[in-house]
C-alpha cells in the first residue's frame, strides 16, 4: 500500500519560501511564489519521494477587485504513488509568472490558455501567443471586469464601448 503525500518535507526543504495552504481540503495544496515556482516544479518531479511526473493542469483565477489580483493553480499527478498536489502562485497586474515548460512540456499549451483568457505573461515561454481567440482580439475574455457581451466592434454591434471598463453593462 501506498502511504499519503506529506507536504511536510516539501515545505521544510524549501525554508519558508514553501507554504501549506489549508483552505484546500480535497488533496496536498502549497503556495509558492513566482520566483520559486519552477524550482519547487523540479523538485516535485525528479525528487524519488514525490515523482510527480504529470502536470495535469494550469488554471488561471481572477480575483478582481482584490489585490494581488491574479493567481495561477497548477494540479501536478504522480502516476507511481497515485498522489495528487495542487501548487497555487500568487501573482501581481500585471501579472507575470516564469514559464514551467522546460519541467514539463505539456504546459506549453496550459501557458497559452492562461494567456489568451487572462493576460498572464510566462517569462521564457517558447511560443507564448493566443490558443483560443485571434490575434488581434483585444482583451482577455476571462478577467472579471471584461465585459460581459465583449467590446464593440466590427463584428459584435451589441458589445460595450472599448473605452468603458468594467463587466456590468
Amino acid at each position: 500500500m501506498v502511504q499519503a503525500l506529506s507536504t511536510g518535507k516539501i515545505i521544510s526543504h524549501f525554508g519558508g519560501r514553501v507554504s501549506l495552504d489549508a483552505t484546500a481540503t480535497d488533496m496536498p495544496c502549497v503556495k509558492v511564489a513566482p520566483t520559486d515556482l519552477v524550482e519547487l516544479c523540479y523538485y516535485l518531479r525528479d525528487n524519488t519521494a514525490y515523482k510527480f511526473n504529470f502536470m495535469a493542469d494550469i488554471c488561471g483565477v481572477d480575483f478582481h477587485p482584490k489585490t494581488p489580483r491574479f493567481q495561477l493553480v497548477y494540479h501536478l499527478y504522480s502516476i507511481p504513488f497515485n498522489w495528487r498536489i495542487r501548487i497555487k502562485c500568487t501573482l501581481s497586474d500585471p501579472p507575470i509568472a516564469p514559464t514551467i515548460t522546460t519541467v514539463w512540456t505539456t504546459a506549453n499549451w496550459h501557458e497559452r490558455e492562461a494567456y489568451d483568457m487572462y493576460g498572464i505573461l510566462f517569462e521564457g515561454h517558447p511560443d507564448l501567443r493566443r490558443i483560443y481567440m485571434w490575434q488581434e482580439f483585444e482583451g482577455f475574455p476571462m478577467r472579471k471586469d471584461f465585459p460581459l457581451r465583449g467590446f464593440k466592434d466590427e463584428y459584435n454591434p451589441f458589445g460595450a464601448d472599448p473605452d468603458s471598463k468594467g463587466a456590468s453593462e
